[in-house]
Parts: structure tokens; sequence; C-alpha cells
């Protein structure tokens, strides 16, 4: 007869996680390649509200399971800047939800100040990012200059343009990255350089 003290609940097996930076990569890839696009007009009447599934689904949504699996693989970084850009995606998704759909008198100011305090964890996080790689600190690097050229041209009305560029170097990087992420896991060595840390603390 076994003893049942040697028995092991599936739930007391360690949990192997595989992964999860490049499916938030791609999620931030495609929704800030339309954004970008749509900002820089290269789409003649283009409806806002089409922007919305890939916000939600991509921007938002596959970051946020990126974020919820680098918690449990203990990975702080990942972890904390996934589910907040995650957040973030979430936020503009329901504005332009409501800009779109419900008619509301919406106070613009409001959206930028929230884009603004955003800005400053966001800032936070690019300094943390110059610990990992080049790669994920110029992503950083873009979504900043982005946030700063939205919050221009929601207040004073500049042109959108400056919103589109950086999104669109934004979108690259990630694709990259998110490229580099997934075949360097899978070969088991670097095939895809991402750049050293550019600060190494000294113990």
């Amino acid at each position: 007869m076994p003893d049942k003290t040697s028995e092991v609940s599936i739930k007391d097996l360690p949990m192997s996680v595989a992964e999860p930076a490049p499916l938030g990569l791609i999620g931030l890839a495609v929704a800030a390649l339309v954004l970008g696009v749509h900002d820089l007009g290269v789409i003649e009447n283009g409806d806002k509200s089409l922007m919305i599934p890939w916000t939600l689904c991509l921007g938002a949504t596959a970051q946020l399971i990126a974020g919820y699996m680098d918690f449990k693989r203990n990975n702080i970084f990942g972890a904390t800047a996934f589910t907040a850009y995650a957040m973030l995606w979430y936020a503009v998704t329901i504005t332009l939800y409501i800009a779109t759909f419900t008619g509301a008198d919406i106070a613009m100011e409001h959206y930028a100040l929230g884009l603004l305090g955003f800005l400053m964890f966001s800032l936070i996080l690019t300094a943390a990012s110059t610990l990992l790689n080049k790669a994920l600190f110029g992503i950083l690097i873009g979504i900043n200059v982005a946030i700063v050229a939205l919050v221009l041209h929601t207040l004073f009305d500049t042109d959108a343009m400056f919103v589109g560029i950086p999104l669109l170097f934004v979108s690259a990087l990630s694709f990259y990255t998110a490229a580099a992420g997934l075949l360097n896991t899978m070969a088991g060595k670097p095939l895809l350089p991402m750049g050293k840390p550019l600060w190494v603390p000294k113990k």
C-alpha cells in the first residue's frame, strides 16, 4: 500500500511558466502600429472607433496576460510594466469609446492630466530599464515621447503626426524585441541582440 504522505497534489508541483514578454510586446507593437498609422493620416477618413478592438484586445489584454504571467515568474519589471501599460491601454480605449459613441461632453484636460500622471510612472520604468537592455530602454523612450506628444495634441491641438511618429518607432522596436525574446528563448542562445544594460550598479 503506497504511503499517503508521499502523494503530491498537482497544485503542490512547481509551476513552469513560459516567457510571456513576446506576447506583451506583440500586443504593444500592433496597438501602437494601428494608432500610429491613424495619427499620421495614412488612412483617409479613418474611423477612430475601428481602433478600439486593437487597443482593447492587444494593447490592453495581451499585456495584462503577460504581466500576470510575469508575476508568477517573480519578474518585477515585466509584471509591473506590462500590467501598468495594460491599464493605460484600457483607459485610452474607454476614453475613445466614450468620445466616439456616447456623445458625452468630455473635459480633455482630465485625459491629459491622467496621461501626465502616467508619464511620471513611465519615467520610473525607463530608469529601471537601464538595468536590463537597450531595446527595452528604446521602447520606453518612444512611449514617453508619444505620451508627451499626445498631451500637447490634446491640450493645444498640435499636429497628430508628432504622436504617430514615436508610436511607429515603438511598434517597430517592439516587433524586433518580441522576435528576439521568442527566438532567443527557443534557441537557448542570443540570435537577435537586445543590447547590454546601460547601467550596472556596483556591488
